[in-house]
């Protein structure tokens, strides 16, 4: 069971993708990584967030839930797409907004302005190379000043490498699931 942890929809269920494609974030490792957003952002109010391979949208709608201002969830399966627009009305966050499309086609636009939140959750089996390109194409211009980072990977992998222009801030692991921190250069 997937539920919001804190906030206006703490203690809610999330409708999940019943499929083996989807990972969704477990409760215990959701917690840990807003206790640690909490303490570097002091708090999620106006907060804009960029939730990438999003699944359930549990990232994204918790940040709305403990009152960021808008979360963008892209996600390419049409059916999942689908369960973060449900998720949202179902929990009354009206500032969650669902892009069906593959994470690089939509870092191909051009960003109307930066986000102060950027989480990348991509399938484990997702090469840490593409995670790489994918840094890269956030570097034009999708954070904002003071941004922090964070990228979801399987403890089995080395690392995937942070791109040029973030700076490293910490290696957390739980479990099977490494978070790891970074900002952007100034």
């Amino acid at each position: 069971m997937t539920r919001i942890i804190a906030g206006t929809a703490g203690g809610r269920r999330l409708l999940t993708p019943n499929t083996a494609a989807t990972r969704p974030t477990s409760d215990r490792v959701r917690e840990a990584l807003f206790s640690s957003l909490e303490s570097a952002f002091g708090s999620f109010a106006g907060l804009r967030v960029l939730d990438l391979f999003a699944g359930s949208g549990a990232v994204g709608l918790e940040a709305l839930s403990r009152g960021a201002a808008m979360a963008v969830l892209v996600e390419s399966d049409r059916r999942t797409a689908t369960l973060i627009e449900q998720n949202a009305r179902r929990l009354g966050l009206a500032g969650a907004h669902a892009v069906r499309q593959r994470v690089e086609a939509y870092l191909d636009a051009e960003p109307a302005e930066g986000f102060d939140l950027v989480y990348l959750d991509p399938p484990y089996d997702h090469p840490a190379g593409r995670v790489r390109e994918t840094l890269t194409r956030l570097a034009a211009g999708w954070y904002a000043a003071d941004a922090v980072v964070v990228v979801e990977r399987p403890r089995r992998e080395d690392g995937f490498g942070w791109s040029t222009g973030i700076e490293p801030v910490r290696r957390k692991v739980y479990g099977e699931t490494v978070l790891w921190y970074g900002r952007p250069h100034a």
